[in-house]
């Protein structure tokens, strides 16, 4: 049975399958893996089969020809209410998202809407209530969020493709808990018109996949610019080449790693950084202090009130529509005065100077993408604290405009699974592509938990 974009593109091409029987097998995994959590709605079976069937040989050379896709469920789709997993928040829009309308452009088939932790604000993924999409590797553990539906889908063998979004790190977190690729664009890249905002200024749709180049193939059909988008930019994403040579791979020294205890994830951390000095890359240490820094800045900063203006009629005329924890975290975004906002933007832009001298002592940061993971349990008793943990190596990301790559990097003999990911200057998605694409390889991981 065909599991990646590639070897779904290869098969429908040549006739061994169709588009039409690629979305009945996914339609029946939905049902035998039995998890109610993971879609906030899915379209009619035979709705999604019919239009599978409506493409005919011509549309074969579109690069996501009768792909099925799930798409997180605070992007529009035409013919679904937006949610953001809040009900009372929930709208029809009247048309696509700029990246899903690119999606269907591409061929690709649009099967339902994801959870999430309600508005994108979470990186744990049992913040929604539309409950809490199952861990794959261990049901006591946390799925990632807040795109935990899209990379339960994914990681289940569901789709092989799915939109998640990315402010904070979430898209690259669910990816570790899944064991499989998550790409968070370059800002700008991808528009993020249709796409309910959490931090405007910061939001990225994101990608999961399965493998480096599946995701690849999606990034190059959404990217763009889109005059419906005033924080889009004119990137490209280019070429996909060779590992770069002699490519100086930056890592916190050891006494600046945080796991938090979790010696299991690393000592994981540890061996993905040997594999990938043995493929060649040149591992150098740098101070991690002002990433740590720029990370503490997204929540205890001003960025917070982005997430309040997005949602500030629903909050003032509704607050108890809003789960208590989501509450808690936004309303927070309303008490910053414009003097704080001016003092962080100031202090953002002096870490970024610390930024730029980073850079130009190593060309790529690995990181853990996340320091450890958290039982649904230890989550819900000490909700912002844990959740806080979990953006370490994640937070800083989008303030500092860098691009990044979350692949899988092992499975302990727990049978967690654990991830790293790869991070550079915006601009850079291709080369972290290349990188990447050859440590998944080198791993020879399962794709997911299909093999689990």
């Amino acid at each position: 049975m065909t599991e990646t974009v590639a070897e779904i593109l290869a098969a429908c091409r040549t006739g061994k399958t169709t588009p039409a029987e690629i979305v009945a097998r996914s339609f029946a995994r939905i049902r035998s893996h039995d998890d109610p959590a993971m879609f906030i709605a899915l379209r009619e079976e035979r709705d999604v089969i019919a239009e599978a069937e409506a493409l005919d040989d011509a549309e074969k050379t579109r690069p996501l020809y009768g792909i099925p896709v799930a798409v997180k469920d605070n992007i529009d789709v035409r013919g679904f209410a937006t949610t953001a997993a809040c009900p009372a928040f929930s709208y029809h829009p009247k048309q696509d998202a700029t990246a899903v309308a690119r999606l269907r452009a591409a061929g690709a088939l649009i099967l339902g809407k994801t959870n999430l932790d309600q508005f994108a604000t979470g990186l744990v993924g049992v913040r929604s209530p539309y409950g809490t999409p199952r861990n794959l590797f261990d049901k006591r553990l946390i799925p990632g969020g807040s795109s935990s539906g899209s990379g339960v889908a994914v990681g289940a063998g569901i789709v092989p493709l799915a939109l998640g979004t990315d402010t904070a790190g979430s898209g690259r977190v669910p990816a570790a808990y899944n064991n499989i690729v998550g790409l968070k664009p370059s800002l700008g890249l991808v528009s993020t018109f249709g796409v309910v905002p959490a931090c405007r200024t910061l939001d990225c749709v994101s990608v999961f996949a399965l493998t480096v180049d599946d995701a690849m193939t999606a990034l190059n059909a959404i990217a763009g610019p889109d005059d419906a988008d005033p924080y889009s930019r004119p990137r490209l994403v280019g070429a996909v080449g060779p590992p770069p040579q002699d490519i100086r791979l930056g890592v916190p020294p050891a006494g600046q790693r945080q796991f938090f205890g979790d010696q299991i994830s690393a000592a994981a951390y540890d061996a993905a950084l040997a594999k990938l000095a043995a493929l060649g890359g040149r591992i150098v240490e740098v101070d991690f202090e002002p990433f740590y820094q720029a990370a503490r800045l997204l929540y205890q900063g001003p960025w917070v009130a982005e997430r309040y203006l997005a949602v500030r009629d629903l909050i003032t005329l509704s607050p108890d529509a809003i789960l208590p924890v989501t509450r808690q975290i936004i309303e927070a975004g309303a008490q910053p005065t414009a003097a704080d906002a001016f003092a962080a933007f100031y202090r953002l832009e002096g870490l970024r100077r610390l930024r730029d001298r980073t850079f130009r002592a190593v060309d790529v940061l690995v990181v853990p993408t996340a320091p450890t993971i958290y039982t649904v349990a230890e989550v819900l008793a000490d909700p912002l604290a844990l959740n806080s943990k979990l953006g370490t190596y994640t937070n800083f990301v989008n303030l500092f405009d860098l691009c990044g790559l979350a692949v899988p990097a092992s499975i302990g003999a727990n049978g967690i699974p654990f991830g790293i990911t790869l991070l550079a200057p915006g601009g850079d998605d291709a080369m972290l592509a290349a990188i990447g694409r050859q440590f998944q390889s080198s791993t020879g991981l399962p794709l997911g938990a299909l093999q689990q």
